[in-house]
């Protein structure tokens, strides 16, 4: 049995979940991450300790003072030039439940926020299980959300406590972007990952700028195809736990958690019109999933894959473009929950290149529940235990 933290995140960490058939493809990307070279060798600096199942660290674009944090339980909370103030920024923990891998899993702040106040949250309601994408404004006071001001954007019921995914995001376009599980068990039991015609399973693309509460952007993929939902931008995800757009290509990374034997990366180019089916359940990984052989002609594979014999719950980070450490510019940084791993890579022409294995320098030693990216793209890893890093160079 694993250890009872790590039930926590459910079958995000692979717990209880069934075991898969294997039908090996060629691996994507590279599978032998390297030590990292003169000076890329890398530092964690504390930035506090002791938090409370703390999720996700964002902040304002461009606000270079504050971090927001996400406590699983219902709360954010801002560190303010080094110091956690006393009051939450936002306490809904009254609406949010904590069973299996649920709580407040997300935050998005609006790309207008130094004007309108604006931003969304993830959670699982705590009456009905189902995920909710609520908006709010900031108060007068600018450490103080309006807890008055929140309006449902989106509702999902979710049929199991596991695979909510959580991750929510302003693309370089200004929409927001919405990342769901396949609604858990194990197996994708009802088959979401390859219907169009859920929310489940699939990363959303909507308008919040217009409609009420949202618009259907008009150049989203299924927006005319019939049986499918208008909203989903793409597809076959398992539990998507964190997705990021590189800040300065508009790249998408997708991390998704696999059943139990893989653990992957998808990459969605700029340049796409959206539609990608990512495999979940024909595949997890590179692998056909429940044995024998699958039709992989229409399927978008990873960019890079791993095994469980190095871990077992990918955790997505970002794309590194911040100041601090020039060495680092371009590498995608991502974690594993459970073995605290973390790693590096270069995309070069839709390929994962010159990977590395910072986790000498940068293992926490903690469950890696998400990395973080401040106002000014400064990179952050948050453990579960309450511990949250800033990536320094060494």
């Amino acid at each position: 049995m694993r250890p009872t933290r790590l039930a926590v995140l459910g079958c995000m960490v692979a717990a209880a979940c069934g075991d898969s058939g294997a039908n090996p493809l060629d691996p994507p990307g590279p599978a032998d991450p390297q030590p990292p070279p003169p000076g890329l060798e890398l530092a964690l600096e504390v930035v506090i300790r002791n938090m409370d199942q703390p999720l996700y660290v964002t902040a304002p674009p461009g606000d270079a003072n504050r971090l927001f944090v996400l406590e699983r339980p219902g709360r954010i909370r801002i560190i303010q030039n080094g110091t956690l103030l006393s009051r939450p920024f936002l306490d809904i923990a009254d609406l949010t439940s904590l069973e299996g891998e649920r709580g407040l899993l997300g935050m998005a702040v609006h790309p207008d926020y130094a004007q309108n106040g604006r931003f969304f949250v993830n959670y699982t309601d705590r009456a009905s299980g189902a995920t909710r994408i609520v908006g709010y404004n900031v108060s007068e006071d600018p450490d103080l959300a309006d807890p008055a001001s929140g309006t449902i954007v989106l509702e999902v019921s979710q049929p199991f406590s596991n695979h909510n995914g959580g991750s929510i995001a302003f693309g370089p376009d200004g929409m927001l972007y919405i990342a769901l599980g396949d609604g858990g068990s194990a197996g994708d039991p009802f088959g979401h990952g390859q219907n169009r015609g859920t929310l489940l399973g699939a990363v959303l693309r909507i308008d919040i700028d217009s409609g009420d509460p949202f618009a259907i952007p008009p150049d989203n993929p299924f927006v005319d195809t019939p049986g499918a939902r208008p909203e989903v931008w793409a597809y076959g995800l398992r539990n998507p736990w964190r997705m990021s757009f590189d800040r300065s290509t508009g790249d998408l990374y997708i991390a998704d958690v696999g059943q139990s034997a893989v653990e992957e990366v998808n990459v969605q180019p700029a340049s796409s019109l959206g539609g990608e089916n990512y495999g979940w359940n024909t595949m997890e990984g590179s692998t056909c999933f429940g044995g024998g052989g699958c039709e992989t002609a229409a399927l978008t594979l990873p960019v890079t894959e791993y095994e469980h014999n190095v871990g077992c719950s990918i955790t997505g980070g970002y794309v590194y473009r911040g100041a601090a450490v020039p060495a680092a510019t371009g590498r995608y940084f991502y974690g594993d929950f459970c073995s605290g791993f973390v790693r590096s890579f270069l995309l070069s022409m839709g390929q994962a290149t010159d990977p590395v294995d910072h986790t000498s320098r940068l293992g926490p030693g903690g469950s890696i529940a998400s990395f973080g990216e401040d106002g000014v793209g400064e990179l952050y890893i948050v453990t579960i235990e309450g511990s949250i890093f800033r990536i320094v160079g060494a």
